[in-house]
């Protein structure tokens, strides 16, 4: 009885990449970012809304919040440019994001500062990732993440000098925000 010949090339059940090749998904990338963006600027707008314009915190607030918006406008292009579209749960986001920053304002001004730390430790990670993945696959989308990037580690380092690391619970609440970011991000993108 004759044996079967190995057929030359992978089984037609084979993925055409191979484990360890870049496959970076710069659509979902996309999405999460605009979302994790958006969570973002509704945070602070909870937070701006229990501080209101005149507690010592709200000024560094307001700044942060201006970055957060300008980088939005940005995600918010590259959606348009590209054809991508946003996720599903965005008015979802735009409640939880304003709760979880009104709640932390109200908890007290170094408490939302501690979201802010929390946040921003997350999207560091988050973005130190993409960029990896990302390799020179697509320059816009990097050099926006990597520019945006610097920004938010200024807000966490900001937010630590406020008094983050003061507030009631700092490692619960941190580590619960940092938890809560994380189903966000892998939400975000695949809804």
């Amino acid at each position: 009885m004759a044996e079967p010949q190995a057929t030359a090339g992978p089984p037609l059940s084979a993925p055409a990449w191979r484990p360890g090749d870049a496959r970076a998904d710069a659509a979902s990338m996309l999405r999460v970012d605009q979302a994790g963006e958006y969570g973002a600027t509704r945070i602070y707008a909870g937070q701006l809304a229990v501080l209101g314009d005149h507690h010592p915190a709200a000024a560094l607030v307001s700044r942060m919040a201006a970055q957060e918006r300008r980088h939005l406008a940005h995600f918010d292009a590259m959606l348009a440019e590209r054809g991508v579209r946003p996720t599903v749960l965005q008015p979802f986001w735009r409640v939880a994001g304003h709760a979880l920053g009104a709640a932390t304002a109200l908890m007290s001004p170094q408490a939302a500062m501690a979201c802010t730390a929390a946040v921003e430790d997350e999207i560091d990670a988050h973005y130190s990732e993409q960029l990896e993945a990302l390799g020179d696959s697509d320059p816009p989308l990097s050099a926006a993440i990597a520019e945006f990037q610097a920004d938010e580690r200024e807000h966490r380092d900001a937010a630590i000098e406020a008094g983050a690391e003061d507030s009631f619970g700092y490692p619960l609440l941190y580590s619960a925000i940092r938890a809560g970011c994380r189903v966000a991000i892998e939400l975000s993108k695949r809804i």
